[in-house]
């Protein structure tokens, strides 16, 4: 999956299309991930310990990672992902690398 953590995403379908956020946690398995404060879900939980008061509680949902798009941090825009093999110059060995697809540059 090319989307990692700490990416900044735009949702592009659902109901949350046109909102961004922070991805925080990816599951590479199911193709999903979490997006801080997108697909919000409410959980009503009993009193515990842990949260004395109870009530109902809004959570993030995982969200299909076909459904976002990754922000190209040099014009903001969503934009498609491509990867490139480059030579690292320290080490000598191959590397993989992102690369935007509108603006050409890694990321």
């Amino acid at each position: 999956m090319k989307i990692r953590k700490n990416d900044n995403v735009m949702v592009i379908a659902g109901n949350d299309r046109g909102k961004t956020g922070k991805v925080l946690k990816v599951f590479s398995k199911d193709s999903k991930i979490i997006i801080e404060g997108i697909n919000l879900h409410k959980r009503h939980t009993k009193p515990s310990q842990t949260n004395p008061q109870g009530g109902i509680i809004e959570k993030e949902a995982p969200i299909h990672s076909s459904n976002v798009m990754l922000i190209d941090p040099n014009n903001n825009q969503p934009s498609r992902l491509g990867s490139q093999i480059i030579l690292d110059e320290k080490t000598g060995k191959k590397k993989r690398v992102r690369v935007s697809r509108t603006s050409g540059e890694m990321i």
